[in-house]
């Protein structure tokens, strides 16, 4: 049973940091492709990171330079510095355990997902 488990979520003022993990289990974490995605309240949900099967990181333009992806013991983690109000938004992980992605931000790509974690940023 594949299961996903967000934490890390907050509030911080603009220019703070905060690190989100996901903790994996119920699948071959190392064959999967993985991926964080936000949606924020009136807005589709979109692609913020990701790491393929074999081992590439993609990252949206908004957030490249400020967010990085990571991981170790079936967990992702997503560390997120000089933080905006734009990057308010609930944040989910997703995996695709069977392997590569074609296109790493597309939640479509992706079949199974946490239930989020909240990210609030304030001016």
């Amino acid at each position: 049973q594949v299961q996903l488990m967000e934490s890390g979520g907050g509030s911080v003022q603009t220019g703070g940091s905060l690190r989100l993990s996901c903790a994996a289990s119920g699948f071959h974490y190392g064959r999967s492709s993985m991926a964080w995605f936000r949606q924020a309240p009136g807005k589709e949900r979109e692609g913020v990171a990701s790491r393929n099967s074999d081992g590439t990181t993609t990252y949206a333009d908004s957030v490249q330079g400020r967010f990085t992806i990571s991981e170790a013991e079936n967990t992702l983690y997503l560390q997120m510095n000089s933080l905006e109000p734009e990057d308010t938004a609930m944040y989910y992980c997703a995996t695709r355990p069977s392997g590569w992605v074609r296109r790493p931000l597309d939640q479509n790509q992706y079949a199974f997902w946490g239930q989020g974690t909240q990210v609030t940023v304030s001016s």
